[in-house]
Formats: structure tokens, C-alpha cells, sequence
């Protein structure tokens, strides 16, 4: 398997693939401990096994019992292939449709190993975001969209490749299901338990839709955050000499420390892993280490008198770094942090998610597998000790939000104290979350994390759509905008003016940028037509973020900001999936968890090949439409003002657009007094 040829082969069973040995030249995903019983046990491997002839069972299932004993699950690491993982250009796929190429590229660059946290064991980001569950999963895909013809359907159960399905050329090649659990079900011993029986998997948001471009999405996320949270919490457009105090270097929290330069402030983050902190400096992402605490608060102090712009890795636990600026503002009186929040993997606290502070990153790794009661106890410790120190900083004029993480509901159910006065719906909390204080309002003008990634593999591609989008965005200006989208069109074209200098491809020639409904739908188009004009050398793909206006039910993130009881409600995203299907998407995917975890969020995406055909526009105006306009029109009905202005603008643009809206109680006491008799 040293060819794309070969990976599209489907599985190698003639001879079999050579044993791979464990490569400690990557890191890997933490062992799982699914607690199976000795009949489970039997039942993942004979379900492992079904993937091939009885013939090689006789070979095949003493080692994919060692591999589930050793690591938790099956991962089938003989038939990782050898060849480079990475996004080909598009042309090099062996395939019948540019559709499925398309499809292919973006798969590969999710087990890119500059992009992939632990591309062995196929998770892309988060500690346990899958794109497959084992690399027979992924061979036969890869060979099923190589024999794709655009009246078939891939039909994909969780990882596993169900088939290719009869369909017609308007249909989605590709539909992807995650994690769809029973609900009394979807709890994180059962995930467990039915990852290592192979039946199904947790795909983060882009890492099983195959649609993660690698940190920059992340970078861009962090940076609007942090610049809107200083414009909202300290008054300022220029954030020179304020520091943004954090925890995180990993998969999506890697991005952090770019965010913080793009921002223009002091980006200090903690990370417990070695391999994950060098790996950002490498990147050129980090641009200073540190494990000395001594040393880090010095650096802070200095880059604070001189106003640099930088970031520091402490090669440490967050939780010493928080308790050690509190012991500084004790000693000194010196607020060290302006701005704080956390991106470790708080959704899988328990398994690599987050390191408790009283071991050490090695003996963690070993407790979290021998002795998962004494880790969690330690977690729960650790987020209760970190709570009172951003506690105590807070009290003293720091600002803290919570980054959809999941951290502020561990540490609730830690018993940290993180409980908000008053709340009667269980999904507030002391510190906001970053979608109730910053994104929400931008989330509900319809603006949310537009992506593009450039088929071809060319650089020059992908400049020239930094060029085409930046004209696009300014035009829009011209003709008028709301005063209320004005700020977000022109962050967003700073941000592509500057995207080429801060170096932010990562695996594919892709960028991402916040974007209405009116600039989504206008850029896809441009793009399109630049496809079709031969300016661009290959199809552009368009997708988005699952963590968008429309895309995403998660109470404690995305819909956090809705306050009329419906935020533990999902039609939204499933709508959004539903809709998306067939309206034009090349494809589509709806998983259970992402950002807060399992059971917490239900979540969707899609990709749209623009191949410069006159089809693939109409399809992007179509289902771009809807994409955005279906969370606007929801968000409206939870009473948001900027949604309903959006939605009527929407409205008045499009005839056949016609919303239900809400008429608010124009007096509060009236309800009261309703009840009284």
C-alpha cells in the first residue's frame, strides 16, 4: 500500500500486509479502558473480524486481541498504509467522479500527520475525534469512492462503509451518521463500551465529517473571540501589552498561541504534553517555551512593559500557572492576566481529556488505564482547585469565559464553585460561555466559520480565492450593510489580508472566515465561476465548521445563548442535515457530540464541490440558503434581536422565504398575574 492506487484497492488479503510495528515517532491516542466483559471481549473481535475471508481469521485474531487488550481497541495497525497521508491533488485520486476525488483529498488531509493528533489510531483532533474506527474502515471507503459513479451513494454507519447505494446524480455522494445513539444510551461508559465493540464512533465535528482544515479554523475562531472579547470586556480594539492566559496545545487548542499573535496581545498557555508544545514551535505557531514558572512570569511582566506581541508555551500544568499568577497578585498586587479561558479536552476529562495536576504527564497516562476511579477523583480535585484560583483573578478584574469546552460543566460537576445565581435552566454558569457573551449575537446575524479548500494542492489557488474573497466581502461593504455586520466584514477581511503572512495552512490549501448568508453565497459563487474561467486549476470545496449558526443543538456552546427552554432541543441541526441532503450538498454528515462531548450536542456539516459548473452554483446558492438561514430563523423565534433583523432582511431578499415570528410579552408582570387567580 506505497500508491494511491494501492489505498484505493480496497484491503490488501493476498498476501496480507507485513505486522506494522508500534511507531514511537508519532504520539498516540491514551489507552482506553472499556471494562468489557470476557463475552464482550469475544464479540469486538468477532465483529472485527467480519471484515475478512475465515481464511486469515486463524492469522488475524490473536493479534487484534493482543491490540484490544493493549490499547482498548482494535485498531487493525497492519493495514495502516504505507504511503504518505496526506491532501493529494485532486487529479491524482484514482476515481470516476471529481465529486468523489474531492471527497478522497479531504479524507487524507484529516490523517495528515502534520494535522492528525494521533494519525495511527485515525483521530483527528480532541483526543477521540475518529474519521474511522479501525484502517479497514478506511481502505474500503477510500476504494468504494474510487469506484463511485454520481447516480451512487456511500452510506456511512459511524465509521464503517455500509455500501454504495442506487441514488441519482442530484443526491449527496457521501451520507455520514456518527454516534446516532438511542438516547437513554448516550452516556460516556456506553461510548466506550460500544467504540471497543466496533459499533460506533465519535467523530468531533470535522474530524468524522472529513472536513477539518487543520488549526487555522480554530486560529480564525480564537481570534475573532479574543478581539471581540476585548472590544466587550476591557474597551479596546488594540489588545498590545493585555494578556490572554489559557490551557491547550493539542489538536484544536494548538491554535491558541497563533490567535493570540493574530490578536495582537500576550498569548500564555499551558500544556502537560512535550510532544504537542514542541510541535507548535515547530510550526512556528509557539513562538516561545518555558517550563520554568519563574521565567514565564518574568517574560509576562516584560512583554507587558514593552507592549509585544507574542506567545508563551508553559511546558506545565494549567492549574500551577493559574495558582501561581494568584500567589503574584498576592506577593505584588500585579494582575498578570486581563483575559483567561481554557481549551483543554474537557468533553473526555477522563481519558487524556485533561491531566490532573497532582501527577505527572507519563505517570497519568498509567493511572488513567490502572486505576481510572483515583485519575477521576484527582480530575474532579484539579478542576476545583483551578476554579478557585480563576476565582480569585476574577474577583480582581480579570475576564474569563468558557470556550465550549465542556470545562465549566466538569468542573460543576466537580463541585467546583461555578454555579450562576438565578439560573433555572441548568445551562448557565458563573463565567459565561464565549457563544453567550461574544459569538452568540454574531451567531444569530447569521455569520459563522465559512471554509474553502483548493482541490488542486497549488498555493497559487489558494491565493488567488484569498484575492477573490477579499473583493467579494469589500463590494458587499460598499453597497451597504447594517452597521451591526459591518464590524464582522471588515475583521474578516483583515483576517484574509493577513492570513498569507501569519502562514496558517496546515495539510490542505485551505481558509476559513466568518461570513453571512449574502457573503457565503456570493464568495461560493465567485469561486465557481473562477473554477469555470480556468483561474482556478482544480474544484474548490466549500464547507463549514459544524460549530456555526445553523449546524450545531449543544446547550452548553452553540445554543447556550437561547433562554426559552429549547436549548436541549436538536431539530435545528438535524433539520439543517436533513435540508442540506437535498439541496445541492456533494455531501453530508450528522454526528452525536463534538465541542462538550457525548451526549451533549447533536451536530452537522457538509461539502459542496464547486467544479465550475453552472449546476454546482445553483446547488451552493440553494443550499447556502438554507444552511444559514435555518439557525437565523430559529434563533429569531428564541427572541435574539440581531436573528430577528436578519431573518426579516432575509425575508425582503427572497419571496419564497417566509418565517414564522415571534411576538414578544411587552409587559413581564402580566405573567406573573396570569397565575395568581
Amino acid at each position: 500500500m506505497s500508491s494511491l492506487k494501492d489505498v484505493c484497492s480496497g484491503l490488501p488479503l493476498d498476501p496480507l500486509p507485513p505486522q506494522r510495528d508500534h511507531d514511537d515517532s508519532v504520539p498516540h491516542a491514551p489507552v482506553r479502558t472499556p471494562h468489557l466483559t470476557p463475552e464482550e471481549e469475544r464479540l469486538a473481535l468477532q465483529n472485527a473480524l467480519r471484515y475478512f475471508p475465515p481464511e486469515l481469521h486463524g492469522v488475524l485474531a490473536p493479534e487484534f486481541a493482543q491490540e484490544l487488550r493493549d490499547y482498548g481497541h482494535i485498531y487493525m495497525y497492519r493495514f495502516r498504509p504505507q504511503c504518505e497521508m496526506r491532501a493529494y491533488p485532486i487529479d491524482e485520486y484514482p476515481a470516476r467522479t471529481r465529486q468523489a476525488a474531492a471527497l478522497m483529498h479531504m479524507i487524507m488531509n484529516n490523517l495528515d500527520h502534520r494535522v492528525a493528533q494521533f494519525p495511527h489510531e485515525l483521530v483527528t483532533y480532541g483526543g477521540n475525534g475518529q474519521v474511522f474506527g479501525n484502517w479497514a474502515q478506511f481502505l474500503l471507503t477510500m476504494q468504494y469512492l474510487s469506484e463511485m459513479t454520481e447516480d451512487q451513494t456511500l452510506v456511512m454507519y459511524s465509521g464503517h462503509p455500509a455500501g454504495l447505494f442506487p441514488s441519482h446524480s442530484g443526491a449527496p455522494r457521501v451520507v455520514i451518521t456518527n454516534g446516532m445513539v438511542v438516547p437513554n444510551y448516550s452516556s460516556r461508559e456506553e461510548y466506550e463500551k460500544m467504540f471497543a465493540l466496533g459499533v460506533t464512533m465519535y467523530g468531533q465535528m470535522t474530524a468524522g465529517s472529513y472536513c477539518y482544515i487543520g488549526p487555522q479554523g480554530i486560529v480564525h475562531g480564537t481570534t475573532i473571540t479574543v478581539m471581540n472579547a476585548g472590544r466587550k470586556y476591557l474597551g479596546l480594539n488594540d489588545l498590545a501589552g493585555k494578556v490572554f492566559v489559557t490551557s491547550g496545545l493539542g489538536g484544536m487548542s494548538g491554535a491558541q498561541a497563533k490567535a493570540a499573535v493574530v490578536a495582537g496581545c500576550i498569548g500564555v498557555i499551558a500544556e502537560v504534553s512535550e510532544d504537542a508544545l514542541v510541535k507548535r514551535h515547530k510550526q512556528g505557531w509557539l513562538m516561545e517555551t518555558t517550563s520554568n514558572l519563574d521565567e514565564c512570569m518574568n517574560m509576562i511582566r516584560r512583554y507587558k512593559r514593552e507592549k509585544k506581541t507574542t506567545s508563551i508555551g508553559y511546558l506545565g500544568n494549567a492549574v500551577d500557572l493559574w495558582e501561581r499568577l494568584v500567589q503574584e497578585y498576592d506577593s505584588t498586587g500585579e494582575l498578570l492576566a486581563d483575559l483567561g479561558s481554557d481549551q483543554t479536552s474537557c468533553h473526555n476529562p477522563y481519558g487524556g481529556g485533561y491531566y490532573p495536576v497532582q501527577l505527572m504527564f507519563t505517570e497519568a497516562n498509567e493511572v488513567m488505564h490502572s486505576d481510572p476511579l483515583r485519575f477521576k477523583n484527582l480530575v474532579q480535585e484539579s478542576l476545583r482547585r483551578q476554579i478557585t484560583a480563576i476565582n480569585k483573578l476574577s474577583e480582581r478584574g480579570m475576564f474569563f469565559w468558557d470556550y465550549g469546552n465542556a470545562f465549566l460543566l466538569e468542573c460543576k460537576r466537580a463541585g467546583a464553585d461555578v454555579s450562576k445565581e438565578g439560573d433555572t435552566l441548568g445551562t448557565r454558569f458563573r463565567y459565561p460561555s464565549y457563544v453567550q457573551d461574544i459569538m452568540g449575537d454574531i451567531f444569530s446575524l447569521g455569520f459563522g466559520p465559512f471554509r474553502w479548500v483548493c482541490t488542486s494542492g497549488n498555493p497559487s489557488d489558494l491565493a488567488t480565492t484569498d484575492e477573490i474573497a477579499t473583493s467579494v466581502l469589500e463590494d458587499i461593504i460598499n453597497k451597504g450593510v447594517p452597521e451591526s455586520a459591518k464590524q464582522q466584514f471588515q475583521d474578516n477581511i483583515r483576517w484574509i489580508k493577513e492570513a498569507g503572512i501569519h502562514k496558517m495552512v496546515v495539510g490542505s490549501q485551505a481558509r476559513i472566515l466568518y461570513a453571512d448568508r449574502v457573503g457565503r453565497i456570493a464568495i461560493a459563487t465567485a469561486f465557481n465561476q473562477a473554477v469555470a474561467d480556468g483561474k482556478l486549476q482544480g474544484p474548490v470545496v466549500i464547507s463549514r465548521d459544524h460549530h456555526d449558526v445553523s449546524g450545531t443543538d449543544s446547550p452548553f456552546r452553540e445554543t447556550s445563548n437561547i433562554y426559552d427552554g429549547s436549548a436541549f432541543c436538536a431539530d435545528m441541526a438535524v433539520q439543517n442535515f436533513v435540508g442540506d441532503s437535498f439541496r445541492g450538498a456533494t455531501w453530508v454528515a450528522l454526528h452525536n457530540g463534538g465541542g462538550c462531548g457525548w451526549g451533549e450536542v447533536i451536530n452537522g456539516g457538509f461539502g459542496l464541490v464547486l467544479d465550475g459548473s453552472e449546476d454546482a452554483g445553483e446547488r451552493a446558492k440553494m443550499m447556502l440558503q438554507w444552511d444559514v438561514s435555518n439557525g437565523v430563523a430559529r434563533r429569531s423565534w428564541c427572541g435574539n434581536q440581531n436573528a430577528k433583523e436578519a431573518i426579516c432582511r432575509a425575508m425582503d431578499q427572497n419571496s419564497k422565504l417566509k418565517v414564522t415570528m415571534p411576538h414578544a410579552v411587552e409587559d413581564d408582570t402580566l405573567l406573573e398575574r396570569a397565575f395568581r387567580n
